[in-house]
Parts: C-alpha cells; sequence; structure tokens
C-alpha cells in the first residue's frame, strides 16, 4: 500500500476515498482509528488515504483532478465572489 493523500481529517479522507473508489481503485484509511488519541499523539500526519502499488498513478491522477485546498473561485478560473461580501 502506498499513500496517495495525507488528510487532515476523517470527513476529508473519507471524501477522497469515496472518490477514488468511485473510479475503481481499491483504498484504505490509515489511522482512522488513531484520532481518538489526538491528546497523546502527534497531532499530523495520522489520517492518510491509501491504495495499493499499482493503483498509486491513476489514485494520483484522480486526487489531484478533485483540486484539494484550493479555493472554489481558483478551481474553476473565475472569480464569481459572494453576492454582498466585501473584500477584506
Amino acid at each position: 500500500m502506498r499513500t496517495v493523500y495525507e488528510a487532515q481529517n476523517l470527513i476529508d479522507a473519507h471524501l477522497v476515498k469515496h472518490a477514488l473508489e468511485a473510479e475503481g481503485i481499491p483504498t484504505f484509511v490509515r489511522g482512522e482509528s488513531l484520532t481518538g488519541g489526538i491528546g497523546e499523539l502527534g497531532v499530523f500526519g495520522l489520517v492518510a488515504v491509501m491504495v495499493p502499488e499499482d493503483a498509486w498513478p491513476q489514485a494520483r491522477d484522480c486526487v489531484e483532478s478533485l483540486q484539494l485546498g484550493l479555493a472554489p473561485d481558483l478551481r474553476s478560473g473565475r472569480d464569481d465572489g459572494l453576492p454582498g461580501a466585501l473584500p477584506a
């Protein structure tokens, strides 16, 4: 198994997991049961989405196409803004 995505939390991990499974890629969420021990464990790198080694290239392409971590206006390439929102 090889890590294809380091998740911020379980929800983040499962969203990626479901996207990969929709493409037919088998996945495993590493560290899913460790999140209850946050006070005793390191905070970073606990939860990751993993795939079989031979499925990694396809999985990487799928994860990159999700454009995770980008603001909605950067995903679409345009800035619709929020109605009534003022710039900061």
